[in-house]
């Protein structure tokens, strides 16, 4: 646990810096809100030590099998960054801010056709929603969606490439899925098979899911996410964080199913060992 210790405070360090980001870039946050990430990136980083400084498992997946848990990371910063930049430029313009903007604004407009979920969140705006509040909308959009298509390339990449969950054949179940009963069932390639291909579904669906809850909610409670810029960069942010990481969820437990079958098949092969998904139940 003692060696687990530094590791842990520092990717609380990096949590801390993630979560103020956004309010750090933007010109014009409340002091009270200010404050109040503050506290949140602190129960957040005492949650995270907590987490990767035990040797026993918790509530994060995959936590010893990286770069998943990294690519997550990574993606969710680099979303709330550029996002933030791109707000930014309606109260302090800079050539970095305007060069964000311009793009998210091009990336937008290229995803906006009918049924994608970009139309979807275009047509759900309030009524009285200026220019500049819609295309800044449409570029945070566009600035999402590409961070999230370019974390689930690089892990396809790097699994590819590194032999992903493990190149031994060795992966601890426990520790890295600890929601995940392996016993349960009868076979546990089709059950990773099967949760995998949900986790895959339900992120081609939430994009277009999310919207109308969140539009529901917000109406309930009198709130919108133009009211604040930092509002409108978590919300954007987090609307195409939680299906990419589903994503990733998804292959992540399709590629360990895979390994898991390799293994069988190996063991068939060289030791004549009867497959477990065929024997009687």
């Amino acid at each position: 646990m003692i060696s687990q210790l530094p590791g842990a405070c520092i990717r609380a360090l990096l949590m801390v810096v993630m979560i103020l980001t956004p309010s750090l870039v933007l010109p014009d946050v409340n002091s009270q809100i200010s404050d109040a990430f503050v506290l949140i990136s602190l129960f957040a980083a005492v949650f995270i030590i907590v987490e990767y400084g035990s040797i026993y498992p918790g509530l994060i997946e995959f936590r010893s099998a990286p770069p998943f848990n990294r690519v997550r990371f990574l993606t969710l910063f680099s979303t709330l960054l550029l996002i933030a930049l791109a707000c930014a430029n309606r109260h302090d313009s800079s050539l970095l801010s305007r060069l964000v903007l311009a793009v998210g604004v091009l990336l937008g407009q290229s995803m906006d056709f009918p049924l994608s979920p970009i139309r979807l969140l275009m047509w759900l705006l309030p009524d009285g929603t200026t220019l500049s509040q819609a295309q800044t909308v449409r570029a945070a959009a566009g600035i999402a969606y590409l961070t999230s298509l370019v974390g689930l390339t690089v892990f396809a990449i790097l699994i590819r490439v590194r032999g992903w969950p493990s190149p031994t054949g060795s992966f601890n179940v426990w520790i890295n899925l600890p929601t995940f009963d392996p016993t349960a069932g009868r076979d546990v390639v089709k059950r990773l098979n099967r949760d995998g291909a949900v986790n895959i579904l339900l992120g081609l669906l939430l994009p277009y899911l999310t919207p109308p809850v969140a539009v529901y909610i917000a109406n309930s409670h009198g709130v919108s996410m133009l009211q604040s810029d930092l509002m409108l960069v978590w919300t954007m942010s987090l609307w195409a964080f939680f299906p990419t990481s589903l994503f990733l969820r998804g292959i992540a437990m399709r590629r360990l199913a895979l390994m898991i079958s390799q293994k069988r098949r190996r063991l068939v092969s060289e030791q004549g060992v009867p497959d477990p998904a065929f024997l009687p139940a």
